[in-house]
């Protein structure tokens, strides 16, 4: 009798499993269409611009441009190490900046959030550094730095801080204050304050932040690597220019929004893994 009831137990927990098991089949495979379906797209645009472009016997140059070259010249960037050296060291410089920019940034988003007098002193001067171009410090970073990567890991700090600041702060102002009085009520010190109350509240919050954070200093790595340095995507890139190697550098692009859409879909990732509130 109790294998029988055994083997029926087991039978239903196998069929409340299916309509799981069909659902996230379902959702993968709408996921790999919208992917396809809009690469697709993308590419299919590409190939007409280069097309009608091309008509014109005076733009034939523009034919080296085209999506059959680029794709024909990533096997031979990858096997001559252009493309793995590029994301070895633009990696490298990318994540020391954003490091520094995230160790900057939460702390003071966070004296913001809580400290009333800090978040008025400070608001119109960060306002201010915000919206000046982190390529505006290029100059004064080549002359304080010794080195070019310090430099370029510089402007992505400086470039990637804001966001994290901002939405670190925003994220605080949004705890009920009423939390923080109870916690001390119960005799909770600053540290458990900050680990058991700010920070998974502002969760979501700080990774959105970073998010942000990533894709700005994505953008500002590419034009700071145009200059000065011997390696990276922004050096590929311009190597390829100045030896009218269109194909490598279309190639070259087609690498980079692979590499940022990677990594923009590992925060988005984090966010949905770590973030108690899933923004909903």
């Amino acid at each position: 009798m109790n294998s029988v009831t055994s083997t029926a137990d087991s039978k239903i927990n196998s069929n409340s499993y299916i309509p799981q098991i069909c659902y996230l089949l379902k959702f993968t495979a709408h996921s790999f269409a919208n992917l396809f379906g809009g690469l697709a797209i993308l590419f299919a645009l590409w190939w007409i611009s280069i097309y009608l472009i091309t008509l014109d016997p005076s733009n034939s140059l523009f034919a080296n441009f085209g999506v059959v070259g680029a794709f024909n010249a990533l096997p031979d960037l990858w096997y001559d190490n252009t493309i793995p050296d590029a994301i070895t060291t633009s990696g490298y410089r990318l994540g020391m900046g954003l490091l520094i920019a995230i160790a900057i940034g939460i702390p003071i988003g966070i004296i913001m959030g809580r400290v009333g007098w800090f978040r008025k002193l400070t608001n119109v001067p960060f306002q201010f550094l915000r919206m000046v171009s982190p390529l505006s410090w290029e100059p004064i970073a080549v002359i304080v730095f010794l080195q070019w990567d310090s430099a370029i890991i510089f402007l992505i700090a400086i470039a990637a801080v804001w966001p994290v600041v901002f939405a670190t702060a925003a994220g605080l102002e949004k705890v009920d204050p009423n939390w923080f009085k109870v916690a001390r009520n119960l005799g909770a010190n600053p540290w458990h304050q900050l680990t058991k109350i700010i920070m998974p509240a502002i969760a979501f919050d700080v990774l959105t932040g970073i998010r942000l954070a990533l894709g700005v200093a994505w953008i500002v790595l590419i034009p700071a690597e145009f200059l000065g340095v011997t390696s990276g995507f922004g050096y590929a890139i311009q190597d390829a220019r100045e030896g009218m190697n269109y194909d490598n550098l279309m190639a070259m692009i087609l690498v980079i929004g692979a590499v940022g859409y990677v990594l923009d879909g590992v925060c988005v990732v984090l966010i949905k893994k770590f973030a108690w509130n899933k923004g909903k």
